[in-house]
C-alpha cells in the first residue's frame, strides 16, 4: 500500500516522549516530531490527556511555541487536548487518572482553552458529563472541534452532543469498560449517531478486525478517521515504561497495556502501520483507504 502521507488526529507521544510528561521540553517534542514524520505521518494533532489544568498550560504553551520556532504548523495544526471533562469510572476513565477528571463549567473551559489560545484543534470530553450540551457549544463557538468519548453516554445524551455541536466519536469501541449492558451501551450509542465521525484504532489490539469492519460499514467510509493513540512507547523495545502518567508494559506483540486495570494504555503503533493492518483486512480499496488514513482528517482540519 503506498504512504500518501498519513493524517493522525491523536498522537500521545512518540519514541519516549510522552507530551503530557509534566517536564516535557522543547527538545523532546521536536525530536519525537521529527521521528514521527519520519515513520510516515504527514501531519498530526499532539494530545495532553486529563492532567492538571497547569500541565495543559505548561505542555501546551511548550509545543505551541515549539511550532512556531520550527515553522511547522502545516504539520502540527493544532492539539488534541483529551480530557479532563471525562468520566472518572472505571473502564470508561481508562489509563487516564480518574482525581484529574474535572466539570466541564464554563470557568474550567475558559481555562483550558487559555492553556493555548488559538492552537487547540480537538477537545475529546464525556457526552454523560453534567452540562455537557453547554460544554459543547461554547467549544464550538470557539471554533473548537468535538469529540465524545471516555464516558458511559447513552443514546440520548451522544444525540444531545450532535445537536450541540459535536463532530468526532473518540476511540469508537474503547475509552469503555469490558463488560457493557448488551443493549444501552456508548458503542451502540456511537454507531447510531448518523452525525459523528468515528475515530478508530486500527492497531489490531484495540479493536477486532470484524468490529472494524462493522463500524466503517455502519458509519460508511467518509465517516470514519483512523487515529494511532500512539504513546510514548511507540517505537521503543518490549518492557515496562512510564506513558500517560501510569506505567505500561509493552508486549512484543506491540500491545501496550495496563495489567492492574486490565486496560490498554494508548497504542505503541504509528499510522503507518494502523493502515497495514487496516489493509491486511482486505475489504477496503486504495482510495477509501486514503480515505480513512488521511482525507476524511484533512477535511476535518479544514485542509481539503
Amino acid at each position: 500500500m503506498n504512504n500518501p502521507g498519513w493524517v493522525d488526529l491523536q498522537v500521545n507521544g512518540h519514541k519516549g516522549v510522552d507530551y503530557s510528561d509534566p517536564n516535557l521540553t522543547a527538545d523532546d517534542f521536536i525530536r519525537s516530531a521529527e521521528a514521527l514524520f519520519a515513520d510516515g505521518t504527514e501531519i498530526f494533532c499532539p494530545v495532553i490527556i486529563t492532567s492538571p489544568l497547569e500541565i495543559f498550560r505548561r505542555n501546551g504553551e511548550i509545543i505551541q511555541k515549539t511550532v512556531e520556532k520550527y515553522g511547522i504548523a502545516d504539520k502540527i495544526p493544532g492539539l488534541h487536548f483529551e480530557g479532563p471533562f471525562i468520566s472518572n469510572v472505571p473502564g470508561a476513565v481508562g489509563a487516564h487518572n480518574p482525581d484529574w477528571t474535572l466539570h466541564p463549567c464554563a470557568e474550567n473551559v475558559d481555562k483550558l482553552l487559555a492553556s493555548a489560545p488559538g492552537f487547540v484543534s480537538i477537545v475529546t470530553l464525556g457526552a454523560d458529563a453534567e452540562n455537557a450540551t453547554e460544554a459543547v457549544a461554547c467549544l464550538k463557538e470557539r471554533g473548537v472541534h468535538v469529540s465524545v468519548g471516555h464516558h458511559m453516554a447513552n443514546y440520548e445524551q451522544v444525540k444531545n452532543a450532535a445537536d450541540a455541536g459535536a463532530e468526532l466519536l473518540t476511540h469508537l469501541g474503547n475509552g469503555c469498560p469490558n463488560l457493557l449492558d448488551r443493549h444501552n451501551n456508548p458503542v451502540w450509542a456511537g454507531l447510531a449517531e448518523e452525525r459523528l465521525t468515528a475515530m478508530i484504532i486500527t492497531d489490531g489490539h484495540h479493536l477486532p478486525g470484524e468490529l472494524v469492519r462493522i463500524i466503517i460499514r455502519t458509519k460508511g467510509v467518509d465517516r470514519v478517521i483512523v487515529t494511532s493513540d500512539a504513546s510514548s512507547p511507540t517505537g521503543l523495545p518490549p518492557g515496562r515504561y512510564m506513558t500517560l502518567n501510569v506505567e505500561a508494559v509493552l508486549e512484543a506483540n506491540g500491545k501496550l497495556h495496563i495489567p492492574e486495570r486490565k486496560c490498554l494504555a494508548g497504542s505503541a503503533s504509528t499510522m503507518a502501520m494502523c493502515m497495514n493492518f487496516l489493509d491486511s483486512l482486505d475489504f477496503l480499496t486504495e482510495d477509501e483507504l486514503r480515505m480513512l488514513g488521511r482525507d476524511n482528517a484533512l477535511k476535518l482540519l479544514g485542509k481539503l
